[in-house]
């Protein structure tokens, strides 16, 4: 299979950029997009160049941090696809590919095809997580928990923190991945005592952190790779508008 790359490079936040073109004539339609890359950086290493800077950990679509940009489409062409899963076969013999980072003010490049996702991080430290003591864990079936509400809380804490709903944002917006950090732990009965500290604090740190607002054009729900539902924002802003009220 042969393919035509246009790849982003810069060299750090506060370089500038540009395209730097690649061909490859010998690659499998089975190579994951990271296992091509791979593949690319061997040659550039074996000519003396610098290799591409990508992220990739699990490379089985779960920790999300290989995500970038491939033809306009935020992480994948494929629906509900992370980049490491995309595989040569989506695309066909020859065709040209642009890979570039997501592109963010709250995302900053820092190297290549590399974003800061500290800002996702910050958010969480804010108050994503169970802070009260629990004591020692009780035998599962003491708190009753129903069938839809385990789901529903499931479905939340499926978000990844790739960053894909930021990137495809027009106003990069990140109310969907926080709004899934904090309603997953709100619906559960061991997240509700600190409920309303942890939506003030992780939304005050959400807007700190220059990320903008959400005007739910729906876009973020459409590229999530674990495909989160814009449901999570509709309850934040309830939570949100509720504790203002009271």
């Amino acid at each position: 299979m042969e393919l035509q790359l246009h790849i982003w490079r810069q060299a750090g936040p506060d370089k500038k950029g540009d395209f730097e073109e690649h061909y490859l004539d010998d690659l499998d339609e089975h190579m994951s997009v990271p296992e091509m890359m791979d593949h690319l950086n061997k040659k550039i290493i074996k000519s003396g160049g610098d290799p591409v800077a990508f992220e990739s950990d699990c490379r089985e679509g779960i920790c999300g941090q290989c995500g970038f940009v491939i033809n306009g489409h935020v992480h994948s062409p494929e629906k509900s696809t992370t980049t490491c899963q995309t595989h040569l076969r989506s695309f066909k013999n020859r065709q040209t590919l642009y890979l570039e980072p997501f592109r963010a003010d709250s995302f900053p490049v820092k190297k290549d095809l590399v974003i800061d996702r500290s800002a996702f991080d910050r958010i969480v430290q804010a108050g994503g997580y169970i802070g009260v003591n629990t004591g020692q864990a009780s035998e599962a079936n003491t708190t009753l928990i129903n069938h839809e509400l385990a789901e529903d809380a499931f479905d939340s804490a499926a978000c990844i923190g790739c960053g894909a709903c930021v990137a495809t944002c027009k106003n990069a917006s990140a109310m969907l991945f926080t709004s899934a950090k904090i309603n997953h732990l709100s619906m559960l009965p061991q997240g509700k005592p600190e409920a309303s500290k942890r939506l003030e604090n992780m939304v005050t740190q959400m807007d700190s952190e220059g990320f903008g607002s959400c005007t739910y054009t729906g876009a973020c729900e459409v590229v999530c790779p674990q495909d989160i539902s814009l449901k999570n924002i509709t309850e934040l802003n309830r939570k949100w508008l509720w504790e203002k009220i009271l």
